[in-house]
């Protein structure tokens, strides 16, 4: 498989530890970029943070317009039918950059997904069903996707994986209870998730990155 191409900064030589990004519908790698001298804390181990580029695609929702997009979404109403053919394939190019880092010499154990919105489903998707044990996985303003799978496809070696949950009280795109939904579902299955609200919309606050920061710092031990 052909990685995606990434926007990579290396907070010093010879990372440690590696978090891989995943953006929202319609961005890209550049993103969340920005964010990693506000995220990352001087005393910390090397990291290497890794930004792909999701592919570009017809997006039903968006009238068919062609963006950045990690699968199709056709309706953002509760139960309607997913894509979960390309959910499947934005899988699978997440485990090919998990596969790098490994010949990186960045283990799996030393391996965060985070991810913001349609990022953040696949995030969990991979995550939940990687067969070797990430560090955990942060999950920003989204949902559990192809939920109705996982029971028979999660992996035994991330079955207590830490999760970071944050969501915002006013988002219109991925409603609050979408992800107090996906939650429960999760916690149904045994996980256990770190779950923070905060009053804003579709997007990032500052009280966020502050609990992210601190949660991402107990990971690297």
């Amino acid at each position: 498989m052909t990685l995606l191409p990434t926007v990579e900064n290396e907070t010093a030589a010879n990372p440690v530890y590696s978090i891989i990004w995943l953006h929202g519908l319609g961005a890209d790698g550049h993103d969340f970029a920005p964010i990693v001298p506000e995220l990352v804390s001087p005393d910390w181990p090397a990291l290497r943070f890794v930004f792909p580029h999701a592919p570009v695609r017809s997006v039903t929702i968006n009238n068919g317009m062609a963006m950045r997009a990690w699968y199709d979404i056709y309706s953002f109403e509760p139960g309607a039918p997913q894509d979960e053919t390309g959910t499947r394939e934005a899988i699978k190019q997440v485990e090919a950059l998990i596969a790098r880092e490994h010949e990186r010499g960045v283990p799996s154990e030393r391996i965060l997904l985070a991810g913001f919105s349609q990022g953040g489903a696949i995030a969990l998707a991979t995550g939940l069903r990687h067969a070797q044990k990430l560090a955990g996985i942060v999950a920003l303003s989204t949902y559990l996707p192809i939920a109705h799978t996982l029971a028979g496809e999660r992996s035994a070696a991330n079955a207590h994986i830490p999760i970071f949950w944050g969501h915002g009280t006013f988002d219109p795109v991925v409603v609050l209870q979408r992800g107090v939904d996906s939650r429960a579902a999760l916690e149904t299955l045994g996980y256990q998730v770190d779950w923070h609200t905060y009053p804003m919309p579709h997007s990032v606050h500052p009280q966020e990155i502050a609990d992210l920061r601190r949660w991402i710092g107990e990971r690297l031990r």
